[in-house]
């Protein structure tokens, strides 16, 4: 739930002397009930809550519930409704299971809404919009969490963030469901309606349908490059910031996310049925979230179809054929404690750790204990999670190094970051482990007491990369005042370390420091 405040101005009432004569005191009158925002949008009116410098409008739905006959379909529009629609609280959560980071388990599948935060002052121009897609590996997650007010006032943007389907209800492939152009890519075609109704909408909330930056975490950043590879987002964003994955990572095959749907199907019983689809459709929605879990099925986006992703987005980069617009992108530099120390919760002897190396690289062991040997750091978990951090996969440095320098040779502006803070608040903390930066510790910083409080310093930073992610909203290229320049991407050097302290702000080489012409011989 978000932490927000509105304040409720407080009359002064004086007394009054006149000609001699003192009138008498009056009650003092009740204070006013804080105005209440309402805003038209083409489905209706909605009432928001006024704050401190902002308004936020909650649990707007962008598509209708997509439930029954509409359970694994494109998103169809949403209802209108007459009267004025409460809109100051969020609405349900997409179905799920209760993630490893806190939540609850739900099994609601009416949950395509979305929130806005808008700056409460006049404006004499249409803002810049934000639209977020929160994290949670496709399975998890809302956009109810994430308080946006930093970013809309400090930044004077217009920040929506959007609720999308997860899991086997987001992302399930299918040949018996209704064609390859929705199968398995649902979730995707969400966050694309929401974009729709930003163009159709936003203006009645400050912002520039014209001026459209798409952001997002995990596998909202994996889900924001294949935005950038679909052509049916075409024309509904103008930037794009991916944070900690990668756009050089591929995405699920056609053929591979099938397999994986018949593997469903068999698992709830629906298999062997004449109707697949009507029979997947009358399985209950529990039941379905927990055999994707139990199967360890995959969820995010499926390449094949030429219509919303025909390319993986290093190849759509690669041949061009992609939705050009300025991105800012980076990763944090412990990605990968986070999943090292869930993985190994208890303390790891140098033993293990050696044997890890050796059991994953082979004969290529001994070269990767030479460059991440135990004794270089303060717990043998760590160096595992160096080489996972340095090494592959769509968290890696050295995949964020391909994705810079890919966008670039292409043609496209690009701002590169490390976010380094090993102070952060993180997103798990587990007891007798050094978290550092790891995945997801660069939120806080952009929405204020999402994973815990900050310090001086780290307020400090806050708001320089809240300068620095509006300003590029504005006009494409992040700058913030008193901070050092950001350049763009030209080479590795050129990405951006954003750390507390003085001199935490720098460019710095991650191609060097994360070791990727090694990484590149040893994994071809």
């Amino acid at each position: 739930m978000l932490r927000l405040r509105a304040l409720v101005p407080v009359l002064a009432v004086a007394l009054v002397a006149t000609a001699g004569v003192t009138a008498a005191a009056a009650d003092p009158p009740e204070p006013p009930e804080p105005s209440e925002p309402v805003v038209r949008t083409d489905k209706g009116a909605v009432r928001g809550v006024a704050h401190d410098g902002f308004r936020t409008f909650q649990g707007i739905p962008y598509a209708a519930p997509p439930v029954g006959r509409l359970r694994w379909r494109a998103p169809a529009p949403a209802d209108s409704w007459t009267g004025v629609r409460d809109a100051t609280e969020p609405g349900s959560q997409c179905a799920q299971q209760a993630p490893a980071y806190g939540g609850a388990t739900t099994y609601e599948e009416d949950c395509l809404f979305l929130n806005v935060f808008a700056p409460d002052r006049p404006a004499k121009r249409k803002l810049p919009v934000m639209v977020w897609f929160h994290g949670g590996g496709n399975t998890t997650g809302s956009s109810s969490g994430y308080d946006a007010s930093k970013l809309a006032v400090e930044g004077d943007v217009v920040v929506v963030t959007v609720n999308y389907r997860l899991g086997a209800l987001g992302w399930l492939a299918h040949p018996g469901l209704d064609g390859a152009y929705e199968s398995g890519n649902y979730g995707l075609l969400d966050q694309q309606a929401a974009l729709r109704w930003v163009q159709r909408n936003i203006a009645a909330f400050g912002g520039n349908r014209g001026n459209v930056t798409i952001f997002g975490e995990s596998a909202g950043s994996i889900d924001t490059c294949a935005q950038i590879a679909s052509p049916a987002a075409a024309g509904l964003f103008h930037k794009a910031i991916p944070q900690s994955g990668s756009c050089a990572a591929g995405a699920r095959s056609d053929a591979g996310s099938a397999a994986e749907g018949q593997r469903l199907a068999a698992a709830v019983g629906c298999g062997e049925a004449a109707d697949v689809a009507a029979c997947l459709r009358a399985t209950p929605v529990m039941e379905l979230i927990e055999a994707f879990a139990a199967a360890g099925l995959n969820a995010g986006p499926v390449v094949g179809d030429p219509r919303v992703l025909p390319q993986t987005y290093p190849d759509a980069i690669d041949s061009g054929r992609f939705n050009r617009v300025p991105v800012l992108h980076g990763s944090t530099l412990d990605e990968m404690r986070l999943y090292v120390g869930l993985e190994y919760p208890q303390p790891m002897t140098v033993e293990k750790y050696e044997q890890v190396v050796r059991s994953t690289y082979g004969p290529a062991a001994e070269a990767v204990l030479g460059l991440y040997p135990a004794s270089a750091y303060d717990d043998p978990r760590h160096a595992l999670a160096a080489i996972r951090t340095d090494s592959a996969g769509a968290l890696s440095t050295c995949a964020h190094q391909e994705a810079f320098a890919k966008l670039e040779a292409a043609g496209v502006s690009v701002f590169a970051y490390q976010f380094a803070d090993r102070g952060a608040p993180p997103l798990i903390d587990l007891p007798g482990y050094e978290e550092g930066a790891e995945h997801a510790t660069e939120l806080t910083f952009l929405f204020p007491g999402l994973l815990g409080e900050l310090d001086e310093g780290q307020q400090k930073l806050s708001d320089t990369m809240v300068a620095y992610w509006t300003s590029f909203a504005h006009h494409g290229r992040p700058v913030a005042p008193g901070a050092p320049r950001w350049p763009a991407f030209r080479d590795s050097g050129d990405v951006l370390q954003l750390a507390p302290g003085e001199a935490g702000v720098h460019p710095v080489d991650t191609a060097a420091t994360s070791h990727c012409e090694f990484w590149a011989d040893i994994l071809g």
